[in-house]
C-alpha cells in the first residue's frame, strides 16, 4: 500500500470548533470541506484552540464532552456493541476511521486490562492525550450505563494542573510521568452489557465502516464521490457525474471497477448524515428534506432498511 499522509474526521475538527465557539475562541478559518482533515491541519486546530484557552486542562475537558457522533462510524459501532470487551475490540480495529495520529492496544495483567493510547504527532501532546483518555473515559462509562469505573488512569506526561483537579474531573486516581497512557480498569468489566446494544446496527455499521476503513489513504474515484455526497446530499447520480464531467452512465462503471455501486456509497453516507442529524435533534421531516428524500415516509422506509429501525426508535436510543 501507498504511504499517504494520516487524516482525522471531520467531525472530530467540528467538536473542536464548537467547544471553541462556545468559549468565544476564534479558530483559523477552516479550508475546503473534506471527510477527512489532514493531521497537519489538525495539528494547527489544537495549537491556536490551547492557546486561546486560559483553561490547562482544556483538552480533558473537551474529552469529557465528546459523544459517539464525533468520532465517526467507529464511534457509532462502538456504541451498537453488545458488550463492553466486545467495543473494545471494534476499538482496535477501526479506530483510524476516527484519527490516524495514534495508535490503541490493548494488554491484561492478571485480572487487570490495560487500554493504551501511543500518540504520533508532536503539537499539543499531553492535551491531545489527555482528550483521547477522557473521551473514551465518558464514553465507556455512558455506553455502560454508568457501571463502568476505571481503576486509574496513567499518563506519560507531568500534570498539566493541579493533580487533584484530574480526579475530580475523571472520577477515578490519575498517575503521571508512567511508562504510557493508559486507562487501567478489572478485566470482569470486559462482559458489561451496553445500554445501546443492536445487533442489527451494529452488522451493517460493521460493513459501512469495513468500506470506510479501506477507504483511508485512498483517492479513488469512490472517495471522491463519498466526499461530495456527504457535501452534496441532495445531489443525484447524474448530477454528481455531471460535476466530474463524464456521464451517469460512465460513473457506475468506473465505481463498478473499484468493486462498489453508487448505491452502497450513497447509503453509507446518508446514514451518517442522517444519525448526526438526529443526535443532533433536527425535526426527523427537516432531515428528510435535507438529505433528499422525497418526504418523511420515504426517508423513514430507507432508515429501516439501513439500521433495522425507524429515525424515532434512533432517535429515543441516544437519549
Amino acid at each position: 500500500m501507498e504511504s499517504h499522509h494520516p487524516t482525522v474526521t471531520l467531525r472530530f475538527s467540528q467538536a473542536i470548533r464548537q467547544a471553541a465557539g462556545r468559549l468565544g475562541i476564534a479558530l483559523p478559518v477552516a479550508g475546503p470541506d473534506s471527510e477527512r482533515v489532514p493531521l497537519e491541519t489538525q495539528d494547527a486546530l489544537w495549537e491556536a484552540f490551547c492557546s486561546a484557552s486560559q483553561e490547562p486542562l482544556i483538552g480533558l475537558q473537551l474529552g469529557l464532552e465528546l459523544q459517539a457522533g464525533h468520532l465517526d462510524l467507529a464511534g457509532l459501532l462502538l456504541m451498537s456493541c453488545e458488550t463492553y470487551g466486545e467495543s473494545l475490540e471494534a476499538l482496535l480495529e477501526y479506530y483510524p476511521i476516527v484519527g490516524e495520529g495514534g495508535d490503541f492496544s490493548i494488554e491484561t495483567d492478571g485480572d487487570e486490562v490495560r487500554l493504551s493510547y501511543l500518540p504520533h504527532y508532536h503539537v499539543r501532546v499531553a492535551e491531545r492525550v489527555e482528550n483521547v483518555m477522557a473521551a473514551l473515559l465518558n464514553l465507556s462509562h455512558w455506553n455502560s450505563g454508568g457501571a463502568f469505573r476505571a481503576s486509574r488512569i496513567e499518563m506519560s506526561h507531568g500534570a498539566l494542573d493541579q493533580p487533584e483537579r484530574y480526579t475530580e474531573l475523571l472520577g477515578c486516581p490519575v498517575q503521571f510521568g508512567c511508562h504510557r497512557n493508559s486507562i487501567c480498569f478489572s478485566g470482569s468489566l470486559l462482559s458489561l452489557p451496553l445500554i445501546q446494544a443492536n445487533a442489527a446496527m451494529r452488522d451493517q455499521l460493521r460493513r459501512l465502516a469495513d468500506e470506510k476503513l479501506g477507504q483511508l489513504g485512498d483517492d479513488s474515484l469512490a472517495r471522491q464521490v463519498a466526499d461530495l455526497i456527504c457535501k452534496r446530499p441532495r445531489w443525484g447520480k447524474e448530477r454528481i457525474a455531471e460535476h466530474f464531467s463524464i456521464s451517469g452512465r460512465h460513473l457506475i462503471r468506473l465505481l463498478t471497477d473499484e468493486g462498489l455501486t453508487f448505491k452502497q456509497i450513497r447509503d453509507r453516507e446518508l446514514l451518517q448524515l442522517a444519525q448526526q442529524a438526529l443526535q443532533e435533534g433536527i425535526r426527523i421531516t427537516d432531515v428528510a428534506i435535507q438529505l433528499g428524500f422525497s418526504d418523511e415516509s420515504a426517508f423513514a422506509k430507507a432508515f429501516r432498511r439501513w439500521t433495522g429501525m425507524s429515525p424515532a426508535q434512533y432517535r429515543h436510543q441516544q437519549h
